[in-house]
Parts: structure tokens; C-alpha cells; sequence
């Protein structure tokens, strides 16, 4: 899915493009930097494994240390699925300061808080009141020096699962392909602006969500009807939802949106 992404960046127009100069990607596991030199190379990390090509980084082995990754490559995110806490220590947040991005971004996303790679406090004192912070794990925004406040995004799945699964369920989609997904992530992106992320602020107000899991949801069916994958749901057949507009889509996904009202178990008397 992240060659796809890419692929939807200006000036990349096929998969073909995307070979050794285009991977943007340095993976690292338990053994360091993954190269096309490890034995028994998983095949899923394959397309990630860095090479010899132009866009190698000059004295990065097979197996080097995620600090050495950071220091040579200077990133401009640095993503956390090791469910290992504490892993972005205060050498390898400092050596992000010299990140060659004005806002450089740490997602410690693992689970739980005690897993998650670092905390936004420790972001903030060593990379620079200029990063961008967000976990897996909920933790508390930071009052930095100056009196802003720092953000702690929590990436929850709650933004997009629901109206994945509202999207693949209205559409009768086969299965969810990475363009519905791809589709529900775009949706969700929209509803950021710039000026947000300039303060680092990484999510809408959760006081939406409704709001954007109806688009997230209808998004996601028209991806299943464009790639075919629709075969209808209930009173509404393929041929139906591919004639429905945007905004029929997403009055069609809000009308079958679920809402917790209950009937009283007691009455007053």
C-alpha cells in the first residue's frame, strides 16, 4: 500500500517509476537496516530493502543502528511499529533535530503507553518545539516554552475504521482493496488545513466525526464501484450506486449510519 501511496504524489505517474530511486523507505527490525543483502529476506519488506542504487545513502550497511539510519539519511518522519518502549532514546530524537524537514514528525504508534517508542516530551525537549508529534497510545498535550501547546495526536483507528467498514458493507464490496483504503485515507486528510498542521495538529475535532465517517464511508464505496469491486447491498444494486453523485453517496451512507438511541427500560413515575 505505501508504493500506491506514492504513487499518488505529483510527478509519479506509474508503479514502473517507483524503482531504486524512488524508494523512500528505510526499514529497520530487531537486526538493524534491511538491505538486499539479508539472508532469508522476508518478501513483504523486499520492495523496501535498500539497495545500490542512486539514492543510496553513502556507508549505511546491512544491520546499521537506527541512530546511524537517522544520522546519515536525516528523515523526515520517523515511524514506530516495534511495540518496543523507550526504542527512540535521546540520542536517536536529537540526531531528528537535523532532520533536513522544517517540521520533523515521530509517530510512536505502538501499544500500550509503556510500548510506545517515545512521548511527546521527549520530542519536543529534544527535537525542537518545531515537531510534529502522534502515538498509538492517548498522552497529554505538552505547554511548551513560549506558552503554545504542543501536541500528542492519538492516530486512532476511530477516524476511519468505522466508515471502512460502512463503505464495504453499503457497496457489497468483495473485499477491501488498497484503493478503498487509500480513498478513506484522502477523505480524512481533507479535513486538515494547513494551517493546522503549521500549529501540529494532525486530526479533525473529534466533535466531527460523524460528519466524516458519512464522507469517510461514502468515499469508500465509490472506490469499490470504480475498481468494481461493488455488488450492492440490500435495496441498492451496483448499477444504483455507480449513478449515485458524491453528495447522494454520502446522503445514502448517513441515512444507514447507526445511532445509539435507546427506548426508556424504566419510566418515570
Amino acid at each position: 500500500m505505501a508504493k500506491h501511496a506514492m504513487l499518488r504524489m505529483p510527478g509519479i505517474h506509474k508503479i514502473g517509476e517507483l524503482g531504486e530511486g524512488h524508494n523512500q523507505f528505510w526499514v529497520l527490525d530487531k537486526d538493524g537496516l534491511i538491505t538486499k543483502g539479508r539472508k532469508g529476506l522476508d518478501p513483504a519488506v523486499v520492495r523496501f530493502a535498500r539497495g545500490f542504487g542512486p539514492e543510496e545513502v553513502e556507508d549505511l550497511h546491512e544491520g546499521a543502528s537506527l541512530v546511524e539510519v537517522v544520522k546519515k539519511v536525516k528523515p523526515h518522519v520517523l515511524l514506530g511499529l516495534s511495540g518496543v518502549g523507550g526504542i527512540f532514546t535521546e540520542e536517536v530524537l536529537k540526531a531528528m533535530k537535523e532532520s533536513d524537514s522544517p517540521c520533523p514528525a515521530i509517530f510512536a504508534m505502538s501499544n500500550p503507553t509503556t510500548k510506545a517508542e517515545c512521548t511527546p516530551e521527549d520530542v519536543f525537549k529534544h527535537v525542537g518545539e518545531n515537531a510534529v508529534f502522534a502515538s498509538g497510545s492517548p498522552f497529554s498535550n505538552v505547554t511548551l516554552s513560549n506558552g503554545r501547546k504542543g501536541y500528542a495526536n492519538q492516530a486512532n483507528n476511530m477516524y476511519l475504521f468505522p466508515g471502512i467498514g460502512l463503505g464495504a458493507l453499503l457497496s457489497g464490496a468483495r473485499h477491501i482493496s488498497d484503493g478503498m483504503l487509500h480513498a478513506a485515507s484522502e477523505c480524512l486528510a481533507s479535513y486538515i488545513t494547513d494551517d493546522a498542521i503549521r500549529k501540529g495538529i494532525l486530526f479533525p475535532s473529534i466533535s466531527s466525526i460523524r460528519h466524516i465517517t458519512a464522507r469517510v464511508g461514502a468515499a469508500v464505496a465509490r472506490a469499490a464501484v470504480d475498481e468494481d469491486l461493488a455488488e450492492g447491498c440490500s435495496d441498492v444494486d451496483p448499477r444504483e450506486l455507480r449513478s449515485m453523485s458524491e453528495s447522494d453517496t454520502v446522503d445514502y451512507v448517513a441515512r444507514k449510519m447507526w445511532y445509539p438511541v435507546y427506548s426508556p427500560l424504566v419510566n418515570d413515575k
